[in-house]
């Protein structure tokens, strides 16, 4: 048998039918220590490179994105079940990022004064790390890849992918989409590699620093490899985003904006609200507007135009979601819609509402990666806030009512996460920073903060002559 044979391969599954898809060679570690060696080699000419050539590359991505939007979008169908509809969506929204960070880098990237009173030119410098490690999931699989690389490429770094094994597709389409665009071959290497070699990879001499997103277990293991090798790390991990619907929100409303919440992604998403604090006193209008809004999302073929709710990623995802929902009902949650495995082929299950939810169920402590809205009754204002704050977690949040003023002082102040929307449903924006605290990680992406995440801040004094007084001790 020959070499090319006995490879191992990723075998995908169609999620929306339990069949088999397409076969992927995996890389082998050495190969993949090897497209680091040449990232390294390439990036040294591309830091070089202006900011307009750059933005050159970077725009023309944007450009073949909306090209080829609809290619994509059938991938990522195909591979882990996201629907056309959020699949072309996403796609248009990697494009509008290139196009933010193409025309915004060297702003946020430009020498900034710093005055000295006169005792010489002081400024901060911005130069690139150098390789990038980035460690990516399936959920969204070009948008958690452009996000990163766009702002890192226009710094002047290079890249290695590992991406999830469920979407080695969308991994090399994004190599080769920045190879088209004009981006130096070599710069960006897409890897299909176990994540077991992850470890190895950080270690590389090649490669300058890592971000991961996902789970909390991959992104303690990755903190502790790039720790052990001290390279700086951006961690964008799980999250369960509570939302506090207060006593002076209209029901119907914030409903709607919850269930879009729930909902992003067919509820497969670190942002996706997952917990829905309401005051006892609108708890019965806002469970039956919550439910006839969740019962907007049916299951249907994500392939069809206008589907709202695809399947699961994966039979084993969608299995540990239904424990996690039984096992909240038998201590004490009360189902109010959904909650059943359709007797069908394939990764699905429906939108669902559990009322009732409790301190020690697995929908009060445990984030829940699916279509589950979970409803939490609080007291009052600063009962819900409690709530809220009591979760390992601290990604992003939300606050619904109506009165603008009293959602920006709790947004502002008392909640606990990197991200606080009032009204409005969490998402990220390339103008805005995101990222979260405690065991949603550290670090952000996008924005200013985002693009100085992997750059040396380095600080520069320049005098016109040597002093010859003698040298400050500081």
């Amino acid at each position: 048998m020959a070499d090319e044979e006995r490879a191992p391969v990723a075998q995908l599954i169609n999620p929306a039918t339990g069949g088999k898809g397409k076969c992927y060679p995996l890389t082998s570690l050495d190969e993949a220590l090897k497209a680091t060696e040449r990232a390294h080699a390439v990036q040294r000419d591309w830091r070089k490179a202006s900011f307009a050539d750059r933005s050159a590359v970077v725009g023309k991505v944007a450009g073949l994105l909306r090209k080829r939007a609809d290619d994509y979008a059938a991938l990522m169908t195909e591979e882990m079940g996201k629907t056309l509809t959020d699949g072309r969506a996403e796609i248009e929204k990697c494009a509008a990022h290139c196009d933010w960070f193409a025309g915004h880098a060297e702003g946020y990237l430009a020498d900034q004064p710093i005055d000295l009173d006169g005792a010489g030119e002081a400024f901060v410098a911005f130069n690139p790390f150098g390789v990038v490690l980035a460690v990516m999931p399936w959920n969204f699989p070009f948008w958690q890849v452009i996000r990163f690389a766009a702002p890192a490429l226009m710094a002047g770094n290079g890249a290695v992918l590992k991406h999830a094994s469920n979407v080695p597709g969308c991994a090399l389409a994004i190599e080769q989409l920045l190879r088209d665009a004009g981006l130096p071959e070599g710069l960006f290497g897409s890897v299909l590699l176990p994540s077991g070699d992850i470890a190895k990879l950080i270690e590389s001499p090649h490669i300058a620093a890592v971000t991961l997103t996902g789970s909390v277990g991959a992104g303690k293991s990755v903190a502790a490899a790039a720790g052990g090798v001290l390279k700086k790390c951006v961690l964008e991990l799980g999250g369960s985003d509570a939302y506090l619907i207060l006593d002076d929100a209209d029901p119907a409303a914030a409903a709607k904006v919850a269930a879009t919440a729930r909902m992003v992604n067919g509820g497969q998403s670190c942002i996706a609200g997952k917990r829905f604090i309401v005051v006892e006193s609108l708890k019965q209008k806002f469970e039956a507007a919550l439910v006839e809004a969740m019962r907007g999302y049916a299951m249907g073929d994500p392939s069809e135009e206008g589907t709202k709710l695809g399947p699961m990623q994966s039979v084993a995802a969608r299995d540990e979601v239904h424990e996690q929902v039984e096992a909240s009902i038998a201590k004490g949650a009360r189902l109010l819609l959904g909650g059943e495995v359709p007797d069908k082929a394939g990764a699905w299950y429906p939108a669902t509402v559990l009322t009732d939810v409790a301190p020690g169920q697995p929908a009060h402590d445990e984030e829940i990666f699916g279509p589950v809205a979970a409803i939490i009754t609080a007291k009052d204002e600063a009962d819900a806030i409690r709530i809220a704050n009591d979760s390992d977690f601290g990604l992003g949040s939300g606050v619904l009512t109506g009165d603008p003023d009293r959602g920006r002082r709790i947004a502002r102040d008392e909640l606990d996460a990197g991200m606080s929307f009032v009204n409005e449903n969490v998402r990220s924006d390339p103008r805005m920073p995101f990222g979260g605290v405690k065991h949603s990680g550290y670090g952000r992406e996008c924005a200013d903060y985002g693009i100085r995440e992997f750059v040396n801040i380095k600080t520069v004094l320049v005098k016109s002559q040597a002093s010859t007084a003698g040298a400050k001790v500081e």
